[in-house]
């Protein structure tokens, strides 16, 4: 069995991408061919993109897309791309239209999932709690949100905090706002919940998922921004979450509900605010969550007993399934 794994990518998250791309390599236990997407859309290939890799980022690539891949020559794709153009059904499309297998979600769950405002809607629609929230266009007038400061500012497409700001009693939401249009042409305004705890949980399956343990984020910054996600020592990742059984039952129950109403196939990492005063909010599903060294998604399959060699044999088995 013979992978493409395609790491980098146009994002804001391309250094994060060749990250995860370094933790697949060295543990994937399918011989595995490597392309590199660089930051101004032009592929690099063979040892070009072995370079990329261990210089962390590519500013520049060699072919335009599409490159001179051979496409079935493989048995499946695995796009290990964070962030727009990758996470978002763009590049799903093109494996669809060539017929080839790939890890993760199809196109339209991967377009919803990246899509904060519309992942939100369907979400409530489906009677599952999301934390409050108003959408804004760019060029469109921007009136203050119907909940007080503070308040978070958000990119509608982006992952990793990338673009996200948070707004205080004592500070002007515009310049947030521009932020996050500088990353997406629509941003969601979200209500602040102040001392809610971050729980995470791991999925694995075609629509009918299997759940990992509970785990939890803790950290000092005022909120779960990029340099606390991917900088080391940062962030405190508790595994399994000191939380009561009855408690995490649920936070599996609403991740697995939540991944088939959204027909996410491979997998997925669901985070959970849980509120003071008990109240659970689904606050994300990120459809290729971070295989970094600090990223929860292996780490909570690690603690549920499958190791990260039989994680990556399970994705791609599964992407052929």
């Amino acid at each position: 069995m013979h992978i493409l794994l395609i790491a980098g990518g146009k994002s804001g998250e391309h250094e994060v991408s060749l990250s995860s791309a370094r933790g697949v390599l060295a543990a994937m236990p399918h011989p595995t061919t490597l392309a590199v997407i660089a930051k101004d859309g032009k592929w690099l290939l063979g040892e070009a993109a072995r370079r990329a890799l261990e210089a962390g980022v590519a500013e520049q690539g060699e072919h335009p897309f599409p490159p001179p891949v051979p496409w079935h020559g493989f048995d499946a794709a695995f796009p290990l791309l964070h962030g727009r153009w990758g996470e978002d059904g763009t590049i799903q499309g093109f494996f669809e239209f060539l017929g080839l297998p790939y890890v993760g979600a199809g196109v339209a769950a991967s377009a919803v999932c990246m899509d904060k405002d519309l992942c939100k809607r369907v979400l409530q629609q489906a009677g599952i709690p999301v934390v409050p929230w108003v959408t804004f266009y760019h060029g469109e007038s921007t009136p203050e949100p119907h909940f007080r400061p503070p308040y978070f500012v958000k990119p509608a497409n982006t992952g990793s905090s990338v673009g996200v700001s948070k707004v205080r009693a004592d500070q002007d939401g515009q310049s947030a706002l521009e932020e996050a249009f500088r990353w997406d042409h629509k941003a969601l305004v979200e209500m602040g919940l102040e001392g809610v705890r971050e729980l995470e949980v791991a999925l694995l399956g075609n629509i009918h998922a299997e759940a990992s343990v509970v785990g939890e984020i803790t950290y000092a910054s005022e909120f779960y921004d990029y340099e606390t996600k991917y900088t080391e020592g940062r962030a405190q990742l508790h595994i399994p979450a000191p939380i009561p059984a009855e408690l995490s039952r649920r936070i599996r129950e609403l991740a697995v509900e939540a991944y088939r109403v959204l027909g996410v196939r491979g997998l997925a990492r669901v985070d959970f605010f849980l509120a003071e005063g008990g109240t659970l909010y689904l606050n994300e599903l990120n459809t290729m969550p971070g295989f970094t060294p600090t990223s929860m998604y292996p780490k909570l399959w690690q603690a549920s007993g499958l190791a990260y060699p039989e994680l990556l044999d399970r994705l791609v088995r599964l992407a052929l399934g």
